[in-house]
C-alpha cells in the first residue's frame, strides 16, 4: 500500500494509476477535498473495490505526515512506501524573487518533503527492526521515493528557487538513504523532464504558442517528444515496488535524455 502525496492529478495521478495497475492499493493526499475524491473516483472506475482512498493535507503542516500515516493504516492496515511529490515552485530570477517567495517555497517544497520522509521512514523503519536483514535482502522494507526536477543536475532558467532547492533535496535524498538502507528502507529521487501533463502545457502556453513552443523544446531531447505522464507513472511505481530492490539513492532521469550530465 503507498501514499502518493500531490496525487490528485499530473505527474503522481500518474504514479497512482501505474501503482493501482500493478495491483496495489493507494492513498491519494492533496490540499483539496474536491479534487482529491474526483482523483480517487476516477482512479477506482476500473480496479477493484477499496483500491482508493484520499486524504486532505498541506505538505507544509507539521501535523501532515502523522495524519496521513493514521489514514493510511485504519484504512487499509499497512503502509509500505511512499511518492513524495513537492510540487513545482514559482518562476522568476534570483534579483526578481523575494524573501517571501523564498520562504513559502521552503516550507512546502523544502522542509515539507523533508519532513514527510523522515517521519515515514521511521514508521517503516519500526515495522522492520524485528528482521532487517531479510527486509534488505528482499526489498520488503519500505521504499519512498521524491519527485525532483533537473535542476538537480544543472541550474534552470529563470527558476532560481527551483536551482537553490532541489539539488538539496536531493543530497538529502541520499542521506536518508544512507541513514536508512540498514533497516531496507530504499529511498530515491526520480527527474522528470518535459512529462506533458497540465502544469507543463501552462508553462508553454506562458512562452508562446504552445504548440510551438513544444516543437522547438522537443528538438533538444534525444527522443525528439515530450514523455507521456504514464511513463512516469511506470517508471514510479517501478521504483516504489520490490522490483527495484537493489536501487537507493538514487537519482534517475525520466528525460528523454535531456539531462546533458553524466
Amino acid at each position: 500500500m503507498y501514499l502518493v502525496t500531490g496525487g490528485s492529478r499530473g505527474l503522481g495521478f500518474a504514479a497512482a494509476q501505474a501503482l493501482v495497475a500493478d495491483g496495489a492499493r493507494v492513498l491519494l493526499s492533496a490540499p483539496h477535498e474536491s479534487t482529491a475524491a474526483a482523483a480517487t473516483a476516477r482512479l477506482t472506475q476500473d480496479a477493484a473495490p477499496g483500491t482508493a482512498a484520499w486524504a486532505v493535507t498541506d505538505n507544509a503542516d507539521p501535523a501532515a505526515p502523522g495524519q496521513l500515516i493514521a489514514a493510511a493504516r485504519n484504512r487499509f492496515g499497512r503502509l509500505d512506501g511512499a511518492l513524495v511529490s513537492v510540487g513545482g515552485s514559482p518562476g522568476g530570477t534570483v534579483a526578481e524573487t523575494g524573501d517571501d517567495a523564498w520562504r513559502s517555497a521552503f516550507e512546502s517544497v523544502f522542509l515539507g518533503a523533508i519532513r514527510l520522509a523522515r517521519v515515514l521512514a521511521a514508521d517503516l523503519g519500526g515495522e522492520t527492526r524485528d528482521d532487517v536483514a531479510s527486509a534488505s535482502l528482499t526489498g520488503t522494507g519500505g521504499s519512498i521515493a521524491f519527485v525532483l526536477a533537473a535542476s538537480v543536475r544543472a541550474p534552470l532558467p529563470g527558476l532560481a528557487i527551483s536551482n537553490g532547492l532541489f539539488p538539496g533535496l536531493a543530497g538529502v535524498v541520499k542521506t536518508l538513504a544512507d541513514e536508512h538502507g540498514p533497516s531496507g528502507i530504499r529511498i530515491n529521487g526520480l527527474l522528470p523532464v518535459r512529462i506533458a501533463t497540465d502544469r507543463v502545457r501552462q508553462l508553454d502556453a506562458l512562452a508562446g504558442d504552445p504548440d510551438e513552443v513544444r516543437a522547438r523544446l522537443s528538438r533538444n531531447i534525444p527522443l525528439r517528444r515530450y514523455g507521456e505522464p504514464a511513463e512516469f507513472g511506470r517508471t514510479a511505481a517501478f521504483v516504489l515496488s520490490p522490483a527495484a530492490s537493489y536501487i537507493t539513492g538514487a537519482m534517475i532521469p525520466i528525460d528523454g535524455g535531456a539531462i546533458r550530465s553524466i
